[in-house]
């Protein structure tokens, strides 16, 4: 059985799923929870657990309370499998949210993946934590720097898979953002099972989702989960501060494909975020660098042929006619008379 962090366990972005307790729990379908079937920015099947509640003027969802040891979570009610049972369709997931984080060094939120149990309650204190012995995937956006767990600064959004330390993390404070200062801001996680890759991207609240994500990480979530049924979810916990998070709309969409179409070669784009972040370096196909060289020297040609139709033509146009001399010419007239004689012989002239 898994037992709570103490005070001073070490934090991170503690994944708040350690709270939901497999002992004599009731099953969520039967418990009576607060949700947000009227809200058009949240998703009919959107449940709040913890500490987690509706402001009054429904503007938003406040997950954790301004007092210490505080964690709420956003969860989609409705459990999903990345592999259905006839192992055909491999399931890929997109999800964007808004959110802003007050000033503290609490932990933050995180949206997280994790095992479904038919039977589980959540306990709304405490920090995050995980089972250890269950499988989760996490996106952290902490705004508390632990060096126990690797943590870049305090500042930072990092991919979390079965453990506390990131497998890939990026600084935010490097694209201008301040995750912890109030400030409304926008993230977008897509997971792709053809190519097996989770990216994610930022931005302030009202600007365009990024080309680029600032953080990606290669994992097969069907092989990690294959059929079981899994929930997602957005937590928030401060730690031992009266940090305060909010979450102000959330979009999860799911996306299913025949399995053949995952057979074929995908080269996602990736994104190089300074010298920490380098993921699928694109290399260079032989017959695409062909194909190219192929296509410039026929343009070049086309453009070649093109200047010196035109020069020809101007050529002609300016050419000049040849002179030729012409000598003029005396003409003498004289005149002829011409006498008649008609003497029965002849003319004579």
């Amino acid at each position: 059985m898994a037992t709570f962090p103490t005070p001073g366990f070490p934090l991170s972005i503690r994944l708040i799923i350690l709270q939901f307790l497999t002992l004599t729990a009731v099953p969520i379908a039967s418990m009576s929870l607060q949700t947000l079937t009227n809200n058009p920015h949240f998703d009919r099947e959107t449940t709040l657990l913890g500490d987690a509640q509706i402001v009054e003027d429904k503007s938003h969802v406040q997950l954790v309370n301004p007092v210490a040891s505080s964690s709420g979570i956003l969860i989609h009610s409705k459990p999903f499998k990345f592999l259905d049972p006839k192992g055909s369709k491999p399931t890929s997931f997109s999800t964007e949210f808004s959110f802003s984080i007050s000033h503290g060094n609490g932990d933050g939120i995180a949206f997280v993946v994790f095992p479904y149990n038919s039977e589980f309650k959540f306990v709304g204190q405490g920090s995050f934590g995980v089972f250890s012995e269950q499988k989760y995937l996490g996106i952290e956006y902490d705004t508390k720097m632990d060096g126990n767990v690797g943590d870049l600064n305090a500042n930072h959004v990092g991919i979390d898979v079965n453990s506390l330390v990131s497998k890939t993390v990026s600084n935010i404070s490097s694209l201008n953002m301040v995750l912890n200062n109030g400030e409304k801001l926008k993230s977008w996680i897509d997971y792709d099972s053809s190519s097996k890759r989770i990216e994610v991207r930022l931005s302030k609240f009202g600007e365009r989702r990024p080309y680029y994500p600032i953080v990606a990480h290669e994992i097969d979530l069907v092989k990690m989960w294959g059929n079981q049924d899994v929930f997602v979810g957005i937590v928030g916990s401060n730690g031992n501060s009266e940090q305060t998070s909010s979450v102000y709309s959330w979009n999860f969409r799911l996306r299913n494909f025949p399995y053949w179409l995952h057979s074929l070669p995908v080269d996602p784009r990736a994104h190089e975020h300074g010298d920490r972040f380098r993921n699928h370096k694109r290399g260079i196909c032989p017959l695409k660098f062909l194909a190219g060289l192929i296509f410039a020297t026929g343009c070049g040609a086309l453009l070649a042929f093109v200047v010196l139709f035109a020069w020809a033509i101007v050529s002609r146009q300016t050419e000049l006619p040849t002179e030729y001399h012409v000598h003029p010419v005396d003409f003498k007239y004289e005149k002829i008379a011409v006498i008649v004689e008609e003497d029965g012989k002849g003319v004579k002239n």
